[in-house]
């Protein structure tokens, strides 16, 4: 009860980031799974999360969809849905060897970068990926063309990254990165190779970049700001860092279940946003524990609006 008590006692307003949440990406490839199911039935074997996050994948995988690992946790002849954060070419031919029914929900600005692999990398550039290791996306793409793309994850490791012709190297950006974070590598980068080329416009995808700018405005009007997002996903965890940046103290939470009342205590603004991966329902139910505890205030602050839509695979489209 106490911690209920310092909670409330001070909060007054609740300013929420605009744009936050799905993005059309994020959209689309929930709707591939949900269109799947409807139109063939379950089981639908989804490989990897379709989005990082822990309640769309709870709803999905209620409703019949089923998250695997590796192709070879697939069943012969089971329809199968590729993530949104694309695969490499060999995942691609196991599935094909396999004849396994593939629906493609990659993201297409992912589907992007990958081109622009293919494009640098065959006409003989090192391709040098700025990226987290281990992530879905960075996996995917560093596998269009093995032996001519290298991971570069900072700036530190822009300073000492080999490349076989410092005249032929060529970059490009995972599409959840912080664009401060990126062009610290970038910038290393071009120091070291005058002739970098980069991709012909931002890799950086348009809402990450945006929901970037939201949160960074609510941050520096707000004491405490709340990203809803899983743990795993990349975009969420750059908010929080950048709200972080902006000057605020910040918190990523999976849902209002995990709000620590004690980040609270004094705080008379809190701001609230998402990941490009959270449903919006999170946010709502934030919003409505933070007018509960007696925030009187709920407004919105918009810095941008959008208006981005993504066609659903063939496969997949309603006839």
């Amino acid at each position: 009860m106490t911690e209920w008590a310092d909670a409330g006692s001070g909060l007054r307003r609740v300013l929420l980031a605009s744009p936050r949440s799905f993005c059309a990406g994020v959209e689309r490839a929930i709707a591939v799974v949900e269109q799947a199911l409807r139109h063939h039935g379950p089981p639908v074997y989804v490989r990897k999360q379709i989005v990082h996050n822990a309640r769309v994948v709870a709803d999905l995988r209620a409703r019949g969809a089923v998250f695997v690992d590796d192709l070879d946790e697939v069943p012969d002849g089971a329809l199968t849905v590729f993530s949104a954060h694309g695969v490499a070419p060999a995942v691609r031919r196991q599935a094909a060897d396999r004849g396994l029914p593939v629906i493609d929900a990659t993201c297409p600005l992912v589907t992007k970068v990958h081109a622009e692999a293919r494009r640098f990398a065959g006409r003989g550039d090192t391709v040098l990926l700025i990226g987290h290791p281990g992530h879905e996306e960075t996996d995917g793409t560093l596998g269009e063309a093995p032996g001519r793309i290298r991971l570069v994850s900072d700036p530190a490791a822009a300073e000492t990254v080999r490349v076989d012709d410092p005249a032929r190297v060529s970059y490009l950006v995972q599409t959840t990165l912080a664009t401060d974070e990126a062009a610290g590598v970038v910038e290393a980068l071009r120091r070291r190779f005058p002739g970098l080329a980069g991709p012909g416009s931002d890799d950086i995808c348009y809402a990450t970049t945006n929901r970037q700018r939201a949160v960074t405005e609510v941050a520096g009007r707000s004491d405490v700001v709340l990203v809803l997002g899983s743990d795993n996903s990349s975009n969420s965890r750059r908010l929080v860092e950048v709200a972080e940046r902006a000057g605020a103290r910040a918190y990523l939470v999976d849902d209002v279940s995990r709000v620590d009342l004690r980040w609270l205590a004094g705080a008379a603004t809190v701001g609230v946003s998402a990941g490009a991966s959270a449903p919006p329902a999170l946010v709502d139910e934030v919003v409505a524990a933070l007018t509960a505890l007696g925030a009187r205030e709920v407004s919105e602050h918009t810095t941008t609006v959008e208006d981005v839509s993504f066609t659903l695979p063939k496969e997949v489209r309603q006839p």
